[in-house]
């Protein structure tokens, strides 16, 4: 049918925005979509629309912040269709605020559902591959991670996503490094898309607005959701580690945190020095990329 044909995916957050349109996506080229959304109706919504198109696709609503009741859409998956190929971890809420008042809610809000979302789901999913491995079975498993252009260069007013979103991509590279040894790959996806999240503000709702003339319509969700697939099918086997940003018909790689050559003294630097040593450093320096709103 496609390039996902029979493989079983969960996608947290699936009931709407980018979530709906990755399942969407991922169940018209064959996959067996765990819809996954707190919002039983409108993960309920999805379903139907996937399988009034032929498609297969069931809705759970476990809760991606409770590491227990996180199981049961690992649970799901195997019990209906026999098998876990890849959990997509999408969901997740704003809590914008200037980090001088920001509160303790609007940080631990955004940390349990982006970080902790990002952690539970596939915990419960590792433990399936690895025992799978172990039994000598083959392994072909994809975690496919969420991160934002916040996370990655930062920006105004977004203070604690910024510093989840940069988690999750410390993250994708760490279980990257540490699950490929059982047939795991992971790699994380910043997309720019029109979603709910991104057109709560007026200004960004006119200019993400789809045309009106039939022409490309840059901003549809399902522009990230061409690249996602693809790194859930067998052909992305030997991609792994990658932090990818996807906006319109333009796909990239970020390239991260990298040592430049430095300024080595080769002893102690007094304090009263390192300012000379600075000067060097900066001046060989690739900036990086404005925070956003600076």
């Amino acid at each position: 049918m496609g390039i996902l044909d029979k493989r079983v995916v969960i996608i947290t957050g699936a009931g709407g925005g980018l979530g709906a349109a990755h399942a969407r996506v991922f169940a018209a080229e064959g996959a067996r979509v765990v819809v996954n959304d707190i919002n039983r109706d409108a993960a309920q919504k999805v379903v139907d629309d996937i399988t009034a198109a032929g498609g297969e696709a069931i809705v759970n609503t476990s809760d991606i912040t409770d590491y227990e009741d996180s199981a049961n859409a690992v649970k799901d998956a195997i019990d209906t269709w026999g098998d876990l190929h890849c959990v997509l971890n999408n969901a997740g809420i704003n809590r914008d605020r200037m980090f001088a008042s920001m509160t303790e809610s609007d940080w631990d809000a955004i940390m349990s559902v982006h970080l902790k979302g990002h952690f539970c789901i596939s915990s419960h999913a590792v433990h399936y591959w690895r025992s799978q491995f172990k039994a000598g079975k083959p392994v072909s498993a994809r975690i496919l991670n969420t991160t934002s252009g916040a996370g990655l260069q930062g920006s105004i007013g977004q203070s604690n996503y910024a510093a989840a979103k940069a988690g999750i991509a410390a993250l994708t590279l760490n279980q990257a490094a540490e699950l490929g040894r059982y047939g795991i790959t992971v790699n994380s996806v910043s997309p720019a898309a029109r979603t709910g999240m991104t057109t709560a503000v007026e200004a960004m709702a006119t200019r993400m607005a789809a045309p009106s003339d039939g022409s490309f319509d840059y901003w549809a969700p399902e522009n990230v959701s061409s690249l996602l697939a693809w790194l859930a099918s067998e052909a992305s086997a030997e991609v792994t580690g990658r932090v990818f940003e996807a906006e319109g018909g333009k796909i990239s790689i970020a390239d991260g945190w990298r040592s430049t050559e430095g300024v080595d003294k080769g002893d102690r630097w007094a304090p009263a020095e390192v300012g000379n040593a600075m000067e060097t450093l900066l001046a060989k320096e690739t900036p990086a990329q404005k925070v956003y709103g600076s």
